[in-house]
């Protein structure tokens, strides 16, 4: 008897000793149920993806999965040879491909790292973990993606890769974005209190609703407004599914801050949420800052007051998907070819609502 004892107290003991708290596994532990997941702070073993408690987040990850493709399957011959030619494009027109190029090809750099060193680490669950780490690979495929169309058009690639630390309209928004990078990735940072619940949910509107939701919306509505003109198609494309691709993190992270919200009410105080609309707001501001310094003159159909519109519309659909009130009122978008190539007024649900026809490449198809 007393053998039995010891045995089954051995079967009981950890089998990964060299791992501590969250993800200890212990012999005989009672089976995970639904309802032991949670968004953070969850005691259930993280390396059980079965049973989903959130649905959303895998069909994400399935939805990531069909869509893959790469930067090199898109042609970039025409952008080639327009980049090249003396007349093709404008100095404007130049420095919109240029400025976006620069802040995006380490924008995305940020957000990956972001996401594998530090998002990962703080949600406490399997199936929002799989979809970050599918999430992780499409920034990945982004950077990828800028690289490309630099090394294509033969750009000096060291100026245009350390605009964020040179050109102020590019560096100022990655300079706002990083003290909530180092606050996630803090190694001494851990869930458990109010107060670093809080913290967390706080970085978590900072990275996901002001630097995916607002700081990418200007430079993309300019390099596909390029693109519906028939110019720089290639580099437009290569936006198109970077678009795609975004538009699911986006509504991935709002999934996770409401969630959050769902399970730790408390969090939700008043003075938290006039902290989350100052940071939208601050994103509005320094994203607009950054239309007027990439269009000092009007181009495309665009001018730097209509994107200040533009963001005010964002800014609006932001604060009401996380349940804040409208910041900007009767805000409208002056862009209304937006709404098809962006599908703002579906936002939500991009995937479902539209079918884009692509599983490894060839040509991205946008039904009307």
């Amino acid at each position: 008897m007393v053998e039995t004892a010891k045995s089954e107290t051995r079967k009981r003991q950890p089998v990964a000793t060299g791992l501590t708290g969250l993800e200890q596994i212990e012999m005989g532990a009672n089976r995970i149920q639904v309802d032991d997941k949670r968004i953070i702070n969850c005691r259930a073993d993280l390396n059980q993806l079965v049973p989903f408690k959130y649905d959303w987040a895998w069909n994400k990850y399935l939805t990531g999965c069909a869509n893959h493709w790469m930067p090199t399957e898109i042609n970039m011959s025409a952008d080639v040879a327009l980049w090249k030619s003396a007349d093709g494009l404008t100095e404007d027109e130049r420095m919109i491909i240029e400025r976006s190029l620069g802040f995006f090809s380490t924008a995305d750099s940020l957000v990956a790292n972001n996401l594998v060193l530090a998002v990962y680490r703080h949600i406490t669950n399997p199936e929002c973990r799989q979809y970050l780490l599918r999430q992780a690979f499409e920034e990945a495929l982004h950077t990828h993606a800028y690289q490309y169309v630099i090394e294509s058009l033969g750009m000096d690639d060291a100026r245009i890769f350390n605009m964020y630390r040179e050109i102020p309209s590019v560096s100022t928004k990655a300079s706002w974005a990083l003290p909530f990078t180092h606050s996630l990735g803090d190694p001494k940072f851990k869930t458990g209190s109010f107060e670093d619940n809080q913290r967390l949910l706080r970085d978590l509107i900072a990275f996901y609703v002001v630097f995916e939701g607002i700081f990418f919306y200007v430079g993309f509505t300019q390099v596909l407004s390029l693109g519906r003109r028939n110019k720089m198609v290639g580099t437009a494309e290569q936006f198109q599914y970077i678009l795609r691709d975004e538009s699911m993190h986006l509504n991935f992270g709002i999934d996770v801050i409401n969630q959050i919200k769902i399970e730790n009410p408390e969090l939700w105080t008043p003075e938290f949420q006039k902290e989350a609309i100052e940071l939208i707001r601050q994103g509005v501001d320094l994203e607009y800052q950054y239309a007027k310094d990439t269009m000092p003159r009007g181009i495309l159909g665009l001018n730097a007051a209509m994107f200040q519109e533009f963001l005010h519309f964002i800014a609006n659909r932001r604060c009401n998907q996380i349940g804040l009130p409208d910041q900007f009122p009767a805000s409208q978008n002056p862009f209304p070819w937006m709404s098809e190539m962006m599908d703002l007024k579906k936002e939500k649900n991009f995937f479902e609502t539209r079918v884009i026809d692509y599983q490894a490449g060839g040509t991205l198809s946008w039904d009307e």
